[in-house]
């Protein structure tokens, strides 16, 4: 499924006159393009689909559903940790991810 998420701006940089922000979502970053709200401003939160900043959210609104979304467990499903939940549902050990490959595990002794 995919949700519209509240997150909030860290940051923004322009390429190819683009803006772009790197957006907080509970602890998760991800890139965000802010062509649809282009006065938006570090520190404000949005509302983001697809990649895509739709509106400006109150903080307040922004918290309350990243809370309700993680109780719900649907942060995990839109930006969780894959490898993790697959590992916990086969019940086998959570593997360690390695530092600047995304979400591709290791595993302890395993020749890389």
């Amino acid at each position: 499924m995919c949700l519209a998420v509240p997150g909030q701006v860290l940051e923004i940089e322009e390429r190819d006159g683009t803006r772009f922000a790197r957006v907080d979502f509970g602890g998760v970053t991800k890139e965000v393009c802010l062509e649809y709200v282009p006065d938006l401003q570090v520190g404000e939160y949005t509302i983001v689909h697809v990649g895509f900043a739709l509106q400006r959210l109150d903080e307040e609104s922004a918290l309350e559903t990243l809370e309700l979304f993680r109780q719900l467990g649907e942060l995990n499903a839109e930006f969780g940790d894959h490898w993790g939940m697959a590992a916990d549902q086969a019940g086998l050990p959570r593997p360690d991810l390695e530092p600047g490959r995304g979400d591709a595990p290791t595993h302890e002794g395993a020749e890389q």
